[in-house]
């Protein structure tokens, strides 16, 4: 997969920029393992070589950029685990009047491909715990819905001097539920702002999804109701409701059900009155 940054000058293996580039540079996502080096790569003019130095202000990880096919550049980084430091343009640049601005962008460039691969390596290490803490979480709020589903459905063939006791089943099935989702929001949220921190620092084509650390894992991510982070914050101008979005879901599942039994309940006492 490859994403279009904008780059104005190619950092060769000496630090050296004898080329500036176009706004159509791209570059390579950081893979799933830590095998190889990282590469970004970037399409570029031929421009007369300058003498400026930009070595010292190479992110730690960077090793080369090389020439590729079609007049590209090939950006080449160690892999980043995301145990790192975040990569940050070193300061000193802005304040360097020995480089041009063009240099300067250069080298924030640099810094920006980095912190975008490196932010894959974060992710990982962040959400790799909350994943293996969300799997049973996650099957424990499946099975609790289910089992509300089938006490509720269970009414159908039940007794008329039996209601009271499957009324009791049902008020256990709701608490068990109501407790399930709860958990769940709580590990969802987590994972749903670690996911929206990786984004911030990466391209919008450089998203690691959370699918594909869980399947790093073993699990299987696939079916997970996980939000955006603003959906586990109260709503505005909704006082009192300060339901989280599993929460909010169930919730409005019991009180169906309760409106059906109590509807049925009218129905029954009119029926025997006639």
């Amino acid at each position: 997969m490859t994403r279009t940054i904008p780059l104005l000058h190619p950092l060769d293996d000496t630090g050296r920029l004898p080329r500036p580039a176009r706004d159509d540079t791209r570059r390579l996502p950081q893979p799933l393992s830590d095998a190889g080096p990282e590469l970004a790569t970037a399409t570029v003019e031929p421009q007369p070589a300058t003498a400026a130095d930009l070595s010292r202000y190479h992110h730690p990880h960077f090793l080369r950029v090389a020439p590729a096919a079609s007049g590209s550049f090939n950006f080449y980084f160690r892999a980043f685990t995301g145990r790192e430091a975040r990569p940050e343009t070193p300061r000193e640049v802005w304040d360097d009047a020995t480089l041009t601005w063009a240099q300067r962008l250069d080298i924030d460039r640099q810094y920006d491909v980095a912190r975008s691969l490196w932010s894959q390596g974060w992710l990982r290490v962040q959400a790799s715990p909350v994943l293996r803490k969300a799997g049973p979480l996650w099957e424990a709020w499946v099975t609790a819905q289910a089992e509300l589903q089938q006490v509720f459905a269970a009414f159908w063939s039940t007794p008329d001097g039996m209601w009271r006791a499957r009324l009791l089943q049902l008020t256990d099935a709701e608490q068990a539920a109501l407790a399930a989702a709860t958990a769940w929001d709580a590990v969802a949220e987590q994972l749903s702002k670690l996911a929206a921190a990786q984004r911030r620092d990466a391209d919008e084509n450089d998203d690691l999804p959370l699918e594909a650390v869980a399947l790093e894992l073993g699990l299987d991510a696939s079916a997970w109701d996980i939000r955006l982070p603003d959906e586990y914050e109260p709503r505005p101008y909704s006082w009192g409701d300060d339901k989280t979005p599993m929460l909010r879901r169930l919730t409005a599942e019991i009180e169906q059900q309760r409106q059906r039994l109590s509807e049925v309940g009218r129905l029954a006492g009119e029926l025997n009155r006639t």
